[in-house]
């Protein structure tokens, strides 16, 4: 079984250059790998990039730090992986860049993509001792690597427009002509203002198959109705805020600073109408916005758990561990719930053993890494720490194919041949296909 690593990157410039003295146009992705001299290498361990796009293709690098085989396991082996469906002919370049930003060592190849041979590029890219000796100085002060992939645009490719569907609906947002169904929000008078007359209610024009394909709760306010446009009232959202969450069911989005000004509103009414995302933009806004202390503490870990805001508890509880004999001393732990005392250990845990989450131990996983992970199987992300550790638990439980994994190490046997070698095996020295 070939072990995977997610390299730690960031995918930090995308330019349009000329490598190369031909004239020809090529875009060029750089991409630091930090902390390249920790990455798992015994041989056939691989890791991957973030995507890029290129030439209307989704791409990565594959980097195994010890080889991709026993023949070649003094090498850095480095691949570019066609992530997206298709086929694609492409001439890259890999390139190392000093860290003085001048271009070490570079290879340049060129290969068509297709479905079962989906990856190329070089088993002997550059010797691993060349790259750790800091003699060369390959490695920046900080250990990162930088890896350049420069692909050469294909001046013959037809224009396309991307798609227009997403600017088409969020046309439609508020158009009375189309509309089928009208919110009636007024969020009523407070208390104090009991004298004044009540605000008219604000409409919102809306479509019924938009709403049930993208905020079923806010759909199932109409019912049955056979009237020309069905009508419901909305009292417990403001309408500027509702405006917000009605443009994001559509595909708008909300600007930074309102959605920090306004994001305890903005959890709320998502929670309620089950806007996922929007609610966990609102969370992660509040968590960035707001400073945890003795004062706020418990009134926040309190309103986490009301709403299954994960995040937010999280960062409540990391602070109560840090923080905890001045916790014990000044704070009532009367009202907390006791599923909560889990979380408070798992923090405590982290405080004491540091940060390890390895491998696939999700009891002590930070909340945005499980987030990630449902996000990737296609999971519901909205819930508890206790929810989302069930979820995959769960689906790993499941029997599945690794399509990758089955491929690959079907193709390693074939990884020691001459370098770069044009046959059709499923790895050569110039290249893997899987």
């Amino acid at each position: 079984m070939i072990n995977v690593h997610r390299i730690d990157t960031n995918l930090t410039t995308l330019d349009m250059g000329c490598p190369s003295s031909t004239g020809e146009e090529w875009a060029s992705v750089k991409i630091l790998i930090h902390g390249f001299a920790d990455l798992p290498s015994a041989v056939g361990q691989y890791a991957l990039s973030p995507e890029f796009k290129c030439s209307g293709h989704r791409w990565c690098i594959k980097l195994y730090p010890g080889g991709s085989s026993q023949g070649n396991a003094e090498y850095v082996s480095l691949y570019l992986r066609l992530c997206s469906g298709g086929n694609a002919t492409a001439t890259f370049e890999f390139s190392i860049l000093d860290k003085n930003q001048s271009v070490d060592t570079k290879r340049v190849t060129d290969y068509t993509f297709h479905s079962d041979k989906k990856t190329w590029g070089c088993l002997d890219f550059c010797r691993r001792s060349y790259i750790l000796n800091q003699l060369n100085n390959i490695l920046d002060d900080k250990g990162t690597l930088a890896v350049v992939v420069s692909i050469k645009r294909d001046s013959a490719s037809p224009f396309v427009p991307s798609n227009p569907m997403n600017s088409m609906i969020m046309g439609m947002f508020l158009d009375e002509e189309t509309a089928d169904v009208c919110f009636e929000v007024n969020a009523g008078v407070n208390e104090d203002d009991a004298d004044e007359a009540a605000p008219l209610p604000v409409p919102f024009h809306a479509h019924s198959q938009i709403l049930q394909g993208c905020a079923p709760m806010l759909a199932s306010l109409f019912g049955s109705d056979e009237e020309e446009i069905a009508t419901a009232s909305i009292t417990d959202v403001k309408p500027a805020i509702f405006r917000h969450l009605l443009h994001y069911v559509y595909g708008g989005s909300v600007a930074e600073g309102e959605l920090t000004t306004h994001s305890k509103e903005f959890i709320n009414a998502a929670d309620k109408y089950s806007i996922v995302n929007l609610k966990l933009e609102a969370e992660a806004a509040y968590v960035k916005s707001t400073k945890i202390t003795m004062v706020n503490a418990m009134d926040n870990l309190l309103y986490a758990d009301s709403l299954n805001l994960a995040l937010l508890k999280e960062v409540v509880l990391d602070f109560l561990a840090e923080n905890h004999d001045e916790a014990i001393g000044s704070l009532s732990f009367d009202d907390v719930p006791g599923h909560l005392m889990k979380d408070l250990m798992v923090a405590f845990g982290r405080k004491m053993k540091g940060e390890t989450n390895e491998g696939s131990n999700y009891t002590t996983m930070r909340v945005s890494e499980l987030r990630l992970k449902l996000a990737k199987a296609g999971l519901d992300v909205d819930g508890s720490r206790e929810a989302m550790i069930e979820a995959l638990s769960a689906q790993a439980s499941e029997p599945a194919v690794n399509e990758d994994s089955e491929s690959e190490e079907g193709s390693e046997s074939d990884s020691e041949s001459d370098s770069e070698s044009d046959d059709d095996s499923e790895e050569s020295s110039a290249g893997e296909g899987d």
